[in-house]
């Protein structure tokens, strides 16, 4: 009998005594608390927030089914955070432990609170309307990314505060790294100037196609902090450091509005003034005339003798497309040098090529 009643004893002492002062019944009311709000965590995710992605999916506005989006994330911790919170407030910690666990619901609620900011910070940009066009919507990108960037670094300095971890003293420190690291790193700092220059300038976008003269040519799919990426027409990929685009022309094709014509046609030294004069007119009247052709004042067309070469009289032909498709402007380069080679030939006339004439002279 006194065996089991030491045993009860000593099991009651232990259950009372707990873990730093905390009894076994505060620590099995605790786990109850946390594992309830686990529960409620699941029935958020499971319940409200698919409620709120179906209800904001049928509005117009992205701004709410970006906010829900983005938050869904912090909401499903908020009930983790609470819970650490309940739980650890019915157990009665002492000296250092106390502080350690207030520490931690410290540290928790910082998370949350910063990890909202982070994740709120892109929804607000659709509340700006004209946002994109003031920054364009790459450089847009960027300066969320920056955002995000230090809203992870305030986050970060004000968790390691809440331990008596000064960050102060350890930027400090890190200035004459930086320092350092910025002497070898030149390249990489103009790469970041010539790439907010481009996006600042609103030279090319995603999509674009784009020609740099010397380097490539193809659609823009990515633009970096360091380089841009661009799919080349055989599919293969070319990542160009930005800085080539400060140093080299870069000739935006997308934009191009008037798509021009432009040939030297070559016709032999024996045709005639007026065979010269018959195909000058009818192939200006073809392109007058012609629908494929976009007629006005900022879109003058020419069709003139221009010069007498070698081997050759130069007849000069200028013109513009309706058409700013690529493949649709091929086709009509195609129909106009068929209808030139027709007027050629109808005229008698034929096309010269670069010859040259040796002369032996008889004694």
């Amino acid at each position: 009998m006194n065996v089991l009643d030491n045993f009860k004893d000593l099991f009651v002492e232990i259950w009372q005594q707990g873990i730093s002062g905390v009894n076994f019944t505060q620590i099995g009311l605790a786990i109850i608390i946390f594992l309830f709000f686990l529960l409620l965590r699941g029935l958020i995710a499971k319940f409200i927030l698919q409620r709120l992605k179906n209800y904001v999916s049928k509005t117009s506005n992205k701004f709410d089914d970006a906010l829900v989006e983005a938050s869904a994330g912090p909401v499903k911790f908020l009930p983790i955070v609470l819970g650490i919170f309940m739980a650890t407030s019915y157990m009665d910690f002492e000296g250092k432990m106390s502080i350690f666990v207030d520490n931690i619901n410290r540290s928790l609620i910082t998370i949350l609170i910063f990890w909202l900011i982070h994740q709120i910070v892109e929804p607000i940009t659709y509340l700006i309307k004209r946002v994109e066009e003031l920054l364009s919507k790459d450089l847009l990108n960027w300066v969320v990314k920056a955002n995000k960037i230090l809203i992870i670094f305030f986050g970060f300095a004000a968790t390691l505060d809440i331990w008596g971890i000064k960050i102060a003293p350890i930027i400090a420190g890190l200035g004459l790294f930086g320092v350092a690291v910025a002497l070898g790193a030149q390249d990489l700092f103009k790469n970041l100037i010539s790439g907010i220059l481009v996006l600042v300038e609103k030279r090319f976008k995603i999509g674009d196609w784009i020609f740099v003269e010397g380097i490539t040519e193809g659609i823009v799919e990515r633009i970096g902090f360091r380089s841009t990426v661009i799919r080349k027409f055989d599919k293969s990929i070319a990542t160009i450091p930005n800085s080539s685009f400060a140093e080299n022309a870069v000739v935006n094709i997308t934009e191009t509005t008037n798509w021009r014509i432009s040939w030297i046609i070559t016709l032999q030294y024996s045709s005639t003034i007026q065979q010269l004069k018959n195909i000058r007119d009818q192939i200006e009247k073809f392109i007058s005339t012609n629908k494929d052709f976009k007629i006005g004042e900022d879109t003058e067309h020419a069709v003139r003798i221009d010069k007498f070469s070698d081997s050759s009289i130069d007849m000069y032909i200028r013109c513009f497309t309706v058409t700013d498709e690529w493949s649709e402007w091929l086709k009509v380069k195609e129909r106009l040098a068929v209808k030139i080679k027709e007027i050629v030939e109808s005229n008698g006339a034929s096309f010269a090529f670069p010859s040259t004439s040796i002369y032996v002279e008889k004694k």
